[in-house]
């Protein structure tokens, strides 16, 4: 990445910008402005976040934001009330509240004397789902929007109940927010209220798991913020990033088929990271692409995006998976169209053009599941799917012949199969995988389906046991390249762990029938679009006090246990310019038996650190998850020293009936 010292634009960078809510709250912002603003006024970017822009992303905020606002942009990134360093409470994630601020926060900018009036909102994950859920009130002057790593369906696309199936990372998601969301202010830029605003805060934490554990069916709680309850209220212009090893891969294709105004989407072979430093590679020129959607939308320049490909997909090559990869071979696409599709019909082990009678018995052991990879990878470590093969040794396979010429399949494949339950609840996982002549088997993309939901997901029901179902699963988007020789796989699991929780019943289904639609573009012969190489400001000045790593490994107990541990340390910095000193770490134990889906449990826990000379914070957050086939039960503690004195300690619990998950 090269870095770019200087712009057409001098910036001064304000690092403690405080915006007066309208209930008398102050938020707390960092604001990069172009020197001359005042009398050559500019447009407005924000990012609306409650990662902390003191210490969680001043790294990636220091590439960005300066660069944006060197060629002539008011970028102003903002700590979501109730944390860093603003003022305030947090209640959940993507609140009503929390809209409101960005709308108040966007008035303020239209307001200031160097602002033209012109805004964009931008941001990866949350930042990209709230760009896009503000973008849908319509307010006056925002223009555009580039959303990144984000989801139209807070449901079914998030992280929450994919397939209708409960994904684990409801867990990890809750513990990570617990502790991000429980660390101190800056005294430094809060001052003397530091205290009192932690020991507010702290005794204000939710424990997210639970309040999402209330709602397990497609309610209004969900719909609440799903674009894709209603495109047509998005009037901004929008520009969509994902990336092939991310757990968002679904929403840049939703958005510019359904959306009707500009929009255009850009897929790489990214994990859940801005593009100009994400892995693998290759890395693109993002905030030249950015700076192309703003000058278009913001300034009225002409720089030709809305005549650029309706989708641009990085073409994964076919490699032996490995749990990272630096780099994924390749090439760009273009595609603009829909894409044909292939329907190849199972019959008792095959995928081919003709059906066959069949009933096959899936009833995978519960430990299926070891090679899934993480839900949204974000790491730059061993969190990739690796070789599919020892799962699908326990799950039933359907393979194609060797293919008798290279194949790119773009899109998002679509299975159809009939199948019988053995009992009141049932759980599909689908895999379609790469069979390479190496041996071994690589993931292309998966899908799945908790039975339950087969008719909705709103209004599950009990399964009969006996009583066949049509079942269709819609697979998630990708762009891969199976070359000639290699033979597609589809696997079929009734696990998927520690990717999803199990459901009660442990007796399976069969199968006796089915088809897959497999889109299939004609083959790219070479780059069918170029980006220019990744630039961005000068990096984040840190000394570096602990190195980061991260580990996962399997232990098998004497009695057949099987626990998945994974530890990441997140490292330690102090960051040169104010001195602050941060630090995470966490430990993750996934453990299930083989036999019992009710052995299933879930422990995490974070540590984080903050100081600055004789002044030292620290965190402790643990949370828990296990069900009997009636209940979920939750556990959650929070633990707060200052120095060496615990001055906070809070438990959160409940049982929670379970939904026909």
């Amino acid at each position: 990445m090269k870095t770019i010292t200087e712009f057409p634009r001098r910036v001064t960078v304000h690092d403690d910008v405080r915006i007066a809510m309208p209930d008398g709250v102050q938020l707390s912002a960092r604001l990069w402005l172009p020197d001359d603003a005042a009398a050559d006024p500019v447009p407005a970017i924000l990012e609306h976040l409650p990662y902390r822009k003191r210490d969680g992303t001043i790294a990636r905020d220091e590439l960005t934001h300066p660069y944006l606002a060197g060629h002539g942009y008011a970028c102003l990134r903002v700590d979501m009330r109730g944390n860093g360093d603003s003022e305030g409470l947090m209640a959940d994630e993507y609140t009503a509240q929390e809209w409101d601020d960005a709308l108040a926060v966007l008035a303020w900018l239209r307001d200031q004397k160097w602002c033209n009036g012109k805004l964009g909102m931008m941001g990866i994950s949350w930042g990209g789902f709230n760009a896009l859920q503000v973008a849908a009130l319509r307010p006056e002057g925002l223009e555009a929007v580039i959303a990144l790593c984000t989801t139209v369906d807070r449901y079914g696309d998030d992280i929450h109940y994919k397939g209708g199936a409960m994904l684990t990372e409801n867990l990890g998601w809750a513990a990570q927010m617990l502790a991000y969301s429980s660390r101190a202010p800056d005294p430094a830029i809060v001052g003397e209220t530091w205290r009192r605003m932690w020991l507010e805060r702290l005794e204000a934490q939710p424990f997210l798991l639970e309040m999402w554990l209330d709602h397990q069916t497609r309610d209004a709680y969900w719909q609440h913020g799903s674009i894709r309850e209603d495109y047509s209220a998005i009037r901004a212009a929008v520009l969509a990033f994902g990336g092939w090893h991310d757990g968002y891969r679904n929403a840049p294709a939703a958005l510019v088929r359904n959306l009707d105004v500009p929009a255009k989407a850009i897929v790489g072979p990214w994990i859940h990271k801005y593009p100009h430093y994400a892995g693998p590679e290759p890395r693109i020129g993002f905030l030249q692409e950015a700076l192309r959607w703003w000058d278009r939308w913001l300034k009225g320049i002409e720089t030709g995006v809305e005549n650029d490909p309706r989708e641009r997909l990085w073409l994964m090559d076919s490699v032996a998976p490995a749990r990272w990869l630096d780099t994924r071979p390749g090439r760009w696409i273009a595609l603009d169209g829909d894409v044909p599709k292939r329907v190849l019909h199972l019959s008792e082990t095959t995928l081919g053009d003709i059906p066959g009678p069949f009933r096959r018995r899936v009833a995978s052991p519960q430990t299926c599941g070891r090679t899934a990879g993480e839900y949204f990878p974000f790491a730059f470590g061993p969190e990739l799917p690796g070789d599919q093969g020892d799962d699908d040794d326990v799950s039933v396979c359907f393979e194609a012949a060797p293919a008798d010429a290279t194949t790119d399949i773009v899109g998002a494949p679509v299975v159809h199969l009939q199948v019988t339950p053995h009992a009141v609840s049932g759980l599909v996982a689908l895999r379609l995988c790469d069979l390479r002549p190496d041996g071994t088997s690589a993931l292309i993309t998966h899908g799945f389906l908790n039975l339950a939901h087969h008719a909705s997901h709103a209004l599950p029901a009990p399964l009969v046991p006996g009583e066949p179902l049509d079942i269709t699963i819609t697979l998630d988007q990708c762009a891969y390249r199976l070359p000639e020789g290699h033979r597609l796989r589809l696997a079929v699991s009734s696990a998927w762990w520690p990717f999803l929780w199990p459901v009660p019943d442990a007796e399976g289904f069969d199968v006796t029938s089915g088809t897959l639609s497999l889109p299939v573009r004609e083959t790219a012969d070479g780059d069918e679009w170029t980006f220019e190489p990744p630039e961005a400001a000068t990096p984040w000045q840190i000394d570096r006090l602990r190195e980061a790593s991260m580990t996962r490994r399997v232990e098998i107990e004497p009695d057949g246990t099987e626990i998945t541990i994974i530890e990441t340390d997140d490292g330690a910095v102090r960051d040169r310019a104010h001195g602050l000193e941060s630090g995470a770490k966490s430990v993750e134990r996934w453990s299930i038996h083989p036999d019992d889906p009710l052995s299933a449990k879930g422990e995490i826990v974070w540590e984080t650190t903050l100081g600055r000379g004789d002044w030292r914070v620290r965190t402790e957050c643990s949370a828990s998850l296990h069900a009997s086939a009636e209940a979920w039960s939750t556990l959650a503690r929070i633990a707060a020293w200052e120095g060496d004195v615990c001055v906070f300690e809070k438990e959160f619990g409940r049982d929670i009936g379970r939904q026909f998950m």
